[in-house]
């Protein structure tokens, strides 16, 4: 049976969970990193990328809802999560949007969920089951470590050639600036609630499993936007 992990070494393990399955490694990522890219392509991300993180505050919710009341700490953490992506100074699937914009898109069509691909279904779907049925802890660990944690990682390389490459005003990617900040905070108060929480080998063990599976989620859908939007322009320009 295997034991129950100390903190540092669980740590540890849920970082290694994500190593090797980077969504910043992903193709569409080092396109963008690159300066490979046009704007129609950012257009059809912003269309994807809205609704997974459109419904995040709903994933959250649903976790609120089944974390018991005495984990105050936890609880807490998770609303204040919420708040800050529906409430606090702007919602930041507005900000989303006035980038999409920026690319040539429109507010219609970045919220049609006809505009984003199957592989994006499929993450959406997958964040919507994992709030709603595993533990808290283990949900936790899977939406808020596994996913937006990684966030600052991608969008540091991102925002670079946006401004340098591609033009776009600091207004136009205030969307990318505000969540490289805030996305480290939300990361860790993750770590935290997984750390404090997970306190059986079998949560520990499958809160490593769903971190693992959430990042194999985000590099997946982020390829899936590259084969998808990008590989047949690429097609096209050498046939």
């Amino acid at each position: 049976m295997t034991e129950l992990l100390g903190r540092d070494e669980f740590r540890t393990a849920l970082e290694n969970a994500i190593k090797g399955r980077e969504a910043k490694n992903a193709s569409f990522s080092k396109a963008w990193a690159e300066g490979k890219l046009e704007k129609h392509h950012f257009a059809r991300w912003a269309e994807n990328h809205y609704h997974y993180v459109g419904p995040f505050a709903d994933y959250l919710a649903n976790i609120y809802s089944n974390t018991p009341d005495n984990f105050t700490n936890a609880k807490d953490f998770t609303l204040q999560n919420m708040y800050e992506e529906e409430l606090a100074d702007i919602r930041h699937t507005d900000l989303l949007i006035k980038f999409a914009e920026a690319c040539g898109t429109t507010k219609e069509r970045v919220e049609d969920p006809s505009n984003m691909n199957a592989i994006t279904r499929g993450l959406q779907s997958w964040c919507y089951a994992v709030s709603q049925r595993e533990h808290f802890v283990v949900a936790t660990a899977a939406l808020v470590v596994g996913l937006e944690s990684q966030v600052p990682s991608i969008y540091k390389k991102q925002i670079v050639p946006l401004r340098e490459v591609y033009g776009f005003t600091e207004d136009e990617i205030e969307f990318f600036d505000l969540h490289i900040t805030s996305d480290v905070v939300h990361g860790e108060r993750g770590y935290q609630i997984v750390l404090d929480h997970a306190d059986t080998p079998q949560l520990q063990q499958r809160c490593l499993q769903l971190v693992q599976w959430g990042a194999e989620m985000r590099f997946s859908y982020t390829k899936g936007l590259y084969d998808t939007y990008v590989a047949p322009d690429l097609t096209l320009a050498t046939a």
